[in-house]
């Protein structure tokens, strides 16, 4: 009863006469009143059919309802709205972020003539494009009879067809002119495929349309003609679809560019958006194919508002992308035999050997006094020098590892349904553990006799140790198990991930933008370097420009990020096995055997393990979230993997610590 009282109220305020305010905000409130309580779509589905009989039960209600429709549509061109809601005004990725954050902040005003901007205030969530799913056909029919009076609504009498169709292919037209401008844009038109540029498929889009128009607003109507010509727009519609297609397989081989991916999301989206409405047009029933148009409108007139919809659609390929690239350069990191294992062992000692220095390195940065962004700076620069050094040398630094190799552990899953796929696959589980646990050994073991070699050795030169016996303590207890020092671990190998994405979307890029290749035939590079020398060049920088990106960001980050932390007073740190064993064994060096008799070594001997543990963990985590997901393998694979592994731990344990024989 409440409900249609509700609804006596609501009606009573139906005035074909009022402003386009009013008008405005009486159609919102109307909606509200249709969805309730905005819990049952069933619910506002049978308030539809409360609606249709008060306005049928009386026949000035119902006149007036038609004028206020009548004035309505125009007021509002219904034509945009068909056409251009959900998509962006403006092609480019960044402008339409930028455009999404505006929406999200600033309200929107029923004072408008723009039929998407009233659309998302009427319709604005995926509830109402619910409970017009719900609408029967005999519901759509009154609704249609409604709306659209015989001989109010068509044009003059030469032309048969109503004005609701001329609306329809108005905005098929505008989609069909967005597709065209699309395929002839130089960003896609250059990276089809040979054969579709021969074919020409956007060539001839709209005169295939023209055609179509002309038949649909023939008088008299020959429904063979029309048919034909429906079908004719119809596969140059497709062609063109598939044409812009082939750009995919470019991206692929040369490297994606999220801007390109939402150019061609957008031309796929238009296209099927002209689909749907010539369905209103040609479909023997057409007030269900509005009402599914109305409901895919509503839907994607929430996905053109969210943000996080923008970015994971558009950078799904670039993902995939970026774990392919350190697939390629994980592999060289498992090892899969004893030989190789030992060879893991020889290169980590080597990074060890190589981090001893840039742990006294540090520590002559912080007797400097620098200020924290100075200090954060220089220190981040020594650290990436370091890095690349160990890159350089073919060595390795085991918490580079995890990042790397969960991407190439995930491309072992794209075969997942073939037989011994799972067993195989937790083959490359054990490899990857002994390769990890190699890789810290070898880091940690020697990274400790070698700064407690060096400190010794400057102790015997300088008369002193390296650090006083304050500052020793001091950093004794920062690294203490008792502190918040696994917390700053698991930071850490949170930068550690961050640093394999920055390194797969360099690599990205470089391969994108061609840059080997300009490298390598510039006239201008070639006659500053030379042919064979700028061919070196190039070379070398495919080979190891993704290196160079995670090294270089990577230290950054170690430096400058807990100087930025202090300054907005968040207390951050990072927590590096190597460096921080190699800072515990320069701060034992430099209190002397009384180190051994004191709490806080062995509390921060103790933290070691767990940071390396957290270091690789976490970092391979994240890895391996990122590419499973670019992969798409679903919960119930991920479940057989991880009963898989398991079982492998329980029977053979051994096996994830010490190569077999």
């Amino acid at each position: 009863m409440r409900a249609k009282s509700d609804l006596s109220t609501l009606l009573a305020r139906l005035d074909p006469t009022a402003g386009t305010v009013a008008r405005h905000v009486w159609l919102i409130a109307l909606f509200d009143w249709l969805r309730g309580d905005g819990t049952s779509p069933r619910a506002a589905a049978a308030r539809v059919g409360l609606l249709l009989d008060a306005l049928e039960g009386a026949p000035a209600l119902r006149a007036q309802a038609r004028a206020w429709w009548d004035a309505f549509t125009r007021e509002v061109d219904l034509t945009a709205l068909l056409a251009d809601h959900g998509f962006a005004p403006r092609t480019a990725f960044l402008s339409e972020l930028s455009e999404r954050l505006r929406r999200k902040l600033l309200p929107g005003t029923p004072e408008t003539t723009d039929a998407s901007e009233l659309f998302r205030m009427v319709l604005p969530g995926d509830f109402d494009a619910r409970w017009i799913g719900l609408l029967d056909e005999a519901t759509l029919t009154r609704v249609g009879a409604l709306l659209v009076e015989p001989g109010d609504d068509a044009l003059p009498a030469s032309d048969a067809a109503p004005r609701w169709r001329h609306t329809v292919m108005d905005a098929v037209t505008y989609c069909a002119s967005q597709v065209v401008a699309a395929g002839f844009s130089p960003e896609l038109r250059l990276r089809m495929s040979d054969p579709v540029r021969e074919s020409r498929p956007f060539h001839r889009l709209m005169a295939e349309l023209d055609d179509l128009q002309d038949e649909m607003f023939r008088t008299p109507r020959d429904e063979t003609a029309l048919q034909a010509a429906f079908v004719a727009f119809r596969d140059r519609l497709d062609a063109c679809r598939s044409g812009a297609a082939s750009v995919y397989v470019h991206l692929e081989d040369h490297g994606i560019s999220v801007g390109l991916v939402f150019r061609l999301r957008q031309l796929r989206e238009r296209v099927l958006r002209i689909r749907e409405l010539l369905d209103c047009m040609m479909s023997p029933t057409p007030h269900a194919s509005v009402a599914r148009l109305v409901g895919r409108l509503v839907t994607a007139g929430g996905e053109r508002s969210s943000i996080r919809a923008l970015i994971a659609s558009n950078s799904s390929m670039l993902a995939a992308k970026v774990t392919e690239r350190s697939a390629e350069a994980g592999e060289h990191y498992i090892t899969r035999d004893r030989g190789a294992y030992l060879k893991m062992v020889r290169k980590a000692a080597g990074g060890g050997a190589l981090t001893a220095l840039t742990v006294l390195f540090k520590f002559a940065i912080l007797a400097l006094g620098l200020s924290a962004f100075w200090g954060g700076l220089w220190a981040g620069l020594m650290y990436a020098a370091s890095f690349v050094a160990i890159q350089l040398l073919h060595l390795t630094l085991a918490t580079k590892q995890p990042a790397m190799t969960a991407p190439a552990m995930a491309a072992k899953l794209r075969d997942l349904k073939t037989e011994g796929a799972v067993d195989a696959f937790v083959d490359e589980v054990t490899h990857l553990v002994r390769s990890q646990v190699a890789a810290v050994l070898g880091n940690v073991g020697v990274v400790v006799p070698a700064v407690l070699a060096i400190a010794f050795a400057l102790q015997r030169v300088l008369g002193r140790p390296p650090l006083d016996a304050a500052h020793a303590t001091e950093v004794l207890h920062g690294l203490s198990l008792a502190g918040p020092t696994m917390f700053y671990a698991a930071f850490t190998g949170l930068l550690l991930f961050a640093a394999s994405i920055v390194a797969g979307w360099t690599e990205n890029a470089f391969v994108l933008h061609r840059l080997d290749s300009a490298m390598r035939y510039n006239p201008r590079i070639g006659a500053f370097l030379g042919a064979a020398r700028a061919r070196r060049w190039a070379d070398f920088m495919r080979t190891h420009i993704s290196g160079f990106a995670s090294n270089i960001s990577l230290g950054l980050m170690l430096g400058l990020l807990p100087a930025f932390a202090a300054f907005f007073g968040l207390g951050l740190d990072v927590r590096h096995v190597t460096l921080s064993a190699g800072q515990i064994a320069a701060a034992a060096a430099s209190l002397g055997p009384a180190a051994l008799h004191m709490p806080a070594l062995w509390w921060a001997v103790a933290a070691v393990p767990l940071i390396g543990a957290l270091n690789v963990s976490v970092s391979f985590y994240f890895a391996f979230r990122l590419a499973l997901r670019a992969h798409s393998v679903n919960a119930v694979d991920r479940a057989r993997i991880r009963s898989a592994i398991w079982a492998r731990w329980r029977s053979r344990p051994a096996s994830f610590f010490v190569p077999a024989r």
